[in-house]
């Protein structure tokens, strides 16, 4: 295969071990080099701070899931997105990252707020008391999305992401907490599961599923997300 030229990705992963950020984005790194990225990994966002090595940068790819932000880091990740460098990523390595900077909350477009698990009675004290069937469903102005074009609603048993979020998020996908006796709601929520955003000249997608490497591999869930690296990508 001939390119004109290569593309470069940051791949920033850390934080909560519990999103394996390692073997998550082991992943997905064979794919970014096989669509023509040189592929620089970071174990923290420091490499956000050098506005001479991110104003080369064409591709984040974050999975940093918790974790702070040291100002100047998020003010270069700002400039970097705005000059045109793509931010992508999934679950809570992009949606719950940095709790202590607003600024990334604003940039990102939403913040995980929590994963409603299962009836309590039924809980027994391990991460799959947080796991629960719901559905990702595509909307249907998003069909012919680079992004979600041919994918269909579908069916997950894995966390399902309760995120705060703002209208200016161009949502692919929703997914619906329902009403259960046992919950303190009083309606069911409906919550994006698959957003893209604009921000100057850059481009953030964001995909919530992604717990675990089972559900990466699931095919839906792997293949939107590497659509929306590329799709973020400048």
């Amino acid at each position: 295969m001939t390119r004109d030229h290569t593309r470069t990705a940051l791949v920033v992963r850390g934080g909560w071990e519990g999103h394996v950020p390692v073997e998550a984005t082991e992943l997905f790194i064979p794919f970014l080099e096989e669509s023509g990225f040189e592929v620089h990994r970071a174990d923290s966002p420091a490499p956000y701070a050098d506005t001479a090595f991110m104003a080369g940068v064409d591709l984040v790819v974050q999975c940093y899931t918790m974790g702070t932000i040291e100002p100047e880091e998020m003010r270069g990740l700002d400039s970097a997105v705005r000059a045109g460098t793509g931010l992508a990523g999934w679950h809570g390595g992009i949606a719950d990252s940095f709790r202590n900077s607003s600024d990334y909350l604003h940039l990102v477009g939403g913040q995980f707020a929590c994963h409603p698990g299962k009836d309590p009675a039924e809980c027994v004290g391990s991460e799959t008391d947080n796991f629960v069937p719901h559905t990702v469903n595509i909307l249907t102005e998003a069909a012919d999305h680079p992004v979600t074009k041919g994918i269909a609603d579908f069916d997950l048993v894995t966390e399902q992401y309760w995120v705060l979020t703002d209208e200016y998020n161009d949502v692919l996908a929703t997914t619906t907490q329902k009403l259960r006796p046992f919950d303190p709601w009083h309606r069911e929520v409906t919550s994006p599961a698959i957003w893209t955003r604009r921000w100057g000249s850059g481009k953030v997608f964001v995909a919530t599923p992604g717990h675990s490497l089972d559900v990466l591999r699931q095919s839906d869930v792997r293949t939107v997300i590497e659509r929306g690296m590329l799709w973020a990508s400048r």
